[in-house]
């Protein structure tokens, strides 16, 4: 069986980082995912997921995300039930959080957001010499037209 779920979406609430008795990080939040199409004449629809982060992801997240910023988590569907405050038995179903990453969003006013503090990875000798190599563009007279609609691929 194969339990796995990706989604990107907007953070919809503040985030508070508890700790369990035990000393263990949590946090629980929701994003806002929308929907891919929309009716004409009408807003974009959204779709609200519970989110629960453990340990290191849960640190990380209330470190470098906020409510509103565009969040990508991998991890897990898992449904619980409790008894709510009437005696009614309840059912949640959760997101818990594998791993959580930037999208690439920038912040506030164009500035890249914190995780560009890290320097970009550069090639040895782009690094030496300080400077990014250029990509040649080549010309029309370097490419040409096939009919074959043949892919390559064998289906």
């Amino acid at each position: 069986m194969y339990n796995k779920v990706i989604m990107m979406g907007r953070i919809a609430n503040d985030l508070e980082l508890k700790t369990t008795q035990s000393g263990v990080s949590v946090l629980s939040f929701r994003i806002a995912v929308d929907r891919r199409f929309q009716t004409k004449g009408e807003e974009r629809k959204s779709d609200f997921f519970n989110v629960v982060a453990w340990r290191n992801e849960a640190e990380f997240i209330s470190r470098f995300f906020s409510k509103g910023r565009m969040i990508l988590v991998e991890g897990e569907l898992q449904t619980r039930s409790y008894t709510d405050k009437n005696g009614n038995q309840a059912y949640i179903t959760e997101i818990i959080v594998d791993r959580a990453c930037f999208t690439g969003e920038k912040a506030n006013g164009g500035q890249s957001s914190s995780y560009q503090s890290y320097p970009e990875p550069q090639h040895p000798a782009a690094a030496a010499a300080n400077t990014v190599p250029a990509v040649s563009k080549g010309a029309q007279a370097d490419f040409t037209e096939t009919d074959d609609d043949d892919d390559g691929y064998p289906f």
